[in-house]
C-alpha cells in the first residue's frame, strides 16, 4: 500500500467503537484521509509512505473538538473583569461599535492558533457574545474571522444570528479611522446571517462550517420584556430554526437555565441538530427533553455559569444524552485549553456527588472527541481515528517531566497533560503543527497583529483604565493601592 504520510511508533488511541488502544501503533494517511490503523509491525511491513514520522514515545489520538467558544473574546480577555458587569459591556461596545473586519481577522486567527497549539482542530466560534450580541450586521465581519481561521488551518464552525428583539440597533463601521453609527434590524441580521450560510457553509474542504443561533430566551424575558417583544422574539427564533433546519445546519443557543429548555420545546427549537450551551440547573422534565429529542448539550466546566448553577451532565448522559465539552474560551479568566476543561469536568463533578468516580476518564475524552463530533453531526467524519475518516490527528510528546513516567498514556493524557505538550497537528491530512510550531503563518506575525488591533480597540473605547489592576486585586492582605506587593 502506498500512502502520502505514515505516523508511526505512538501509542495510538482510536476512540473507535472498541475504544482500541494500540501500542506501539502506526496511522497511515492519503488523501486528507485514514487508510489503515494497526501496530508498527503491521503496517511497516506493508505500507509504503511518502513521508514517515517516527512518534514513538507519544500520544497519537484524533483531534480535540471545542464545542462552544466566542470569537472575538480572544482581544478582550481579562478587560474590565473585576468591575462588576463592565467585562460584558465591553463585549457589547466592542462587537457592535468598534470591530472592523481587521479586528475580526486578527482575533481569528490568534484564537485558531491557539486551538491549533492546544490539539483542538475543530471548533464552534459564536461571531461574538455574551448570549445575543452577534456581528451580524454585515457579511464581511464574518467572512474576516473565515479567512483568518483558513490560513491557521483548523475547522471551526462559525455560529451567527440575529440579536435578540427590540430592534432596531444601532452598530458602527470604521472607514478611514471615522466611525459611522447606522441602524440595525432584524430582517437586515437574519439576511446576513443567510449570506454567510450561502458563501461559507461547508466550504473549503469541509474547513468551514456555519451554525445559525438566535438568543435563548428565559422566564425573566416573558416577565420583563413587552408583550409585542416577546411575541416578535418567539416568532424571530421559530424563523430562524426553520432556516437551520432547511439548510441542514446546526442550531445553537448560548445560555440556557431559567425554564429555557421548557420554553425553547414549546417553541420547536429542540432536536438532533440542536447544540444547547451551559443549561445549567435544569428542571427534570428538562433533563427527560434533551434526551428524548436527541438535543445535544455543550458542556461549558469552566465558564461563569457553572459557578451560578450546575449542568446535569452526568445524568443527562446516564440516559441516552449526548453532552460534549465546550471552553466557553476566551472569557475571561480561561483559554481553549481542552485538557484543562477536561480535568475541571471532573473534578467538578465528582464534587458535585462526593465521588471520586463519577465521570470516568474514558467518557471525559470522549467529551471532545467523538463525542463532541456528534454534538456538530460530524461523527461520520470526525472524532475518531478510524479508516475511512478525515485524518485530524494529534500526537502529544510524553517526555515531560509531569507525563513520566510513560506508563499508562490515556491515564497521562486526559490526568496530567496540558495544550502545550502537543507536538503535531494534521488537519484533513495536511501537518499545520509540526514540532509545536505552525507550518501555514508566521505565529510571531499574528501575535503582533493581535497586539496591534487590541491596541486600537482600546483606543477606539477611551478605555486604558480598564486594564488596571482594581484596588481589591490583591485581596485582603495584599497591597490594596495596586502597585507590587
Amino acid at each position: 500500500m502506498h500512502v502520502d504520510t505514515l505516523l508511526i511508533g505512538g501509542t495510538v488511541i482510536t476512540m473507535d467503537p472498541a475504544r482500541r488502544v494500540i501500542e506501539n501503533g502506526a496511522v497511515a494517511v492519503s488523501g486528507g484521509l485514514i487508510t489503515a490503523i494497526g501496530t508498527a509491525t503491521e503496517l511497516g511491513e506493508h505500507v509504503q509512505a511518502a513521508e514517515v514520522i517516527d512518534v514513538a514515545g507519544h500520544v497519537v489520538f484524533p483531534g480535540l473538538i471545542d464545542v462552544h467558544a466566542h470569537a472575538g473574546h480572544g482581544l478582550i480577555k481579562t478587560m474590565g473583569m473585576h468591575g462588576d458587569d463592565r467585562w460584558e459591556a465591553i463585549c457589547g461596545e466592542v462587537y457592535t461599535q468598534v470591530s472592523p473586519p481587521e479586528f475580526w481577522y486578527a482575533e481569528a486567527r490568534l484564537a485558531a492558533l491557539e486551538r491549533l497549539r492546544f490539539g483542538v482542530t475543530t471548533g464552534v466560534s459564536l461571531l461574538g457574545g455574551g448570549d445575543t450580541i452577534m456581528r451580524s450586521d454585515h457579511p464581511d465581519y464574518a467572512a474576516a474571522h473565515c479567512r483568518g481561521v483558513l490560513e491557521v488551518g483548523t475547522r471551526s464552525v462559525v455560529a451567527i444570528g440575529p440579536t435578540r428583539t427590540p430592534h432596531p440597533l444601532t452598530y458602527a463601521d470604521w472607514n478611514g479611522g471615522v466611525q459611522r453609527p447606522y441602524q440595525v434590524s432584524f430582517e437586515q441580521q437574519f439576511d446576513t446571517s443567510k449570506a454567510v450560510v450561502e458563501d461559507f457553509h461547508n466550504s473549503h474542504a469541509g474547513r468551514i462550517s456555519i451554525a445559525m443561533l438566535y438568543p435563548v430566551l428565559r422566564d425573566e424575558h416573558e416577565r420583563d420584556m413587552a408583550a409585542k417583544d416577546y411575541a416578535a422574539a418567539c416568532a424571530q427564533s421559530r424563523a430562524v430554526r426553520a432556516y437551520s433546519r432547511e439548510k441542514g445546519v446546526i442550531f445553537t443557543q448560548d445560555g440556557h437555565w431559567r425554564g429555557s429548555i421548557r420554553r425553547a420545546a414549546a417553541l420547536g427549537l429542540l432536536g438532533p441538530d440542536a447544540l444547547l450551551s451551559h443549561c445549567i440547573n435544569l428542571h427534570d422534565d428538562e433533563i427527560a427533553l434533551v434526551a428524548e429529542t436527541d438535543t445535544k448539550i455543550a458542556h461549558n466546566p469552566s465558564a461563569n455559569a457553572s459557578i451560578a448553577g450546575r449542568c446535569p451532565a452526568t445524568e443527562i448522559m446516564e440516559i441516552g444524552g449526548c453532552v460534549a465539552l465546550g471552553s466557553d474560551a476566551t472569557a475571561p479568566d480561561r483559554s481553549g485549553d481542552m485538557f484543562r476543561h477536561m480535568q475541571q469536568a471532573m473534578h467538578y463533578h465528582r464534587r458535585h456527588f462526593r465521588d471520586a468516580d463519577v465521570l470516568p476518564i474514558g467518557k471525559v475524552l470522549d467529551m471532545c472527541t467523538i463525542d463532541g463530533a456528534k454534538a456538530l453531526g460530524m461523527e461520520d467524519r470526525l472524532g475518531s481515528l478510524e479508516v475511512g475518516k478525515a485524518a485530524d490527528i494529534v500526537t502529544l510528546d510524553l517526555a515531560r517531566p509531569h507525563l513520566q513516567p510513560g506508563n499508562m498514556p490515556v491515564h497521562r493524557l486526559v490526568c496530567f497533560a496540558n495544550g502545550n505538550d502537543v507536538s503535531n497537528v494534521m488537519v484533513g491530512g495536511e501537518m499545520v503543527l509540526r514540532g509545536a510550531r505552525a507550518t501555514r503563518l508566521d505565529e510571531a506575525e499574528v501575535l503582533r497583529d493581535a497586539a496591534s488591533e487590541a491596541a486600537l480597540m482600546i483606543e477606539r473605547m477611551g478605555s486604558a483604565e480598564d486594564l488596571a489592576l482594581p484596588a481589591d486585586f490583591w485581596g485582603q492582605s495584599g497591597n490594596r493601592s495596586g502597585g507590587q506587593p
